[in-house]
């Protein structure tokens, strides 16, 4: 199956003159939500759909734990998950920080076993 695109108009402000140039963009065809995906899981192992379900809930509180704890989460096939900061920083690094932090952000960066895998994605225009 391919995954389907778009073309965008994205104008460059940072050329004189402005520059529009056309690009690509994927467009989701579903969203798979926690039911289908445990329902898939289920037909691929020998798991039951409420035993994926209960694994992906755990999963999901696990990994939202061990952020919070400021630890980084890897899964081997699927990637890392890390907390970043968000600030609008300090002029003297002795002066208080924590009321200049805005929040935090996860940061996924998928394995490259993931990334091998997605390598050869066909695309096809929507």
């Amino acid at each position: 199956m391919a995954v389907p695109y778009t073309i965008v108009p994205k104008k460059n402000n940072l050329v004189s003159p402005p520059v529009v140039k056309y690009h690509p963009i994927a467009v989701g065809r579903e969203v798979i939500d926690l039911d289908q995906l445990a329902k898939r899981v289920s037909e691929a192992s020998s798991m039951s759909v409420a035993d994926c379900y209960g694994v992906i809930i755990a999963l999901t509180e696990q990994i939202a734990y061990e952020l919070e704890y400021g630890n980084i989460i890897k899964i081997k096939s699927l990637g890392t998950f890390q907390l970043t900061i968000s600030s609008s920083g300090v002029l003297d690094p002795t002066e208080p920080i924590l009321p200049h932090i805005k929040g935090t952000r996860i940061v996924y960066k998928p394995s490259a076993e993931l990334k091998r895998k997605l390598a050869v994605v066909k695309f096809e225009k929507k």
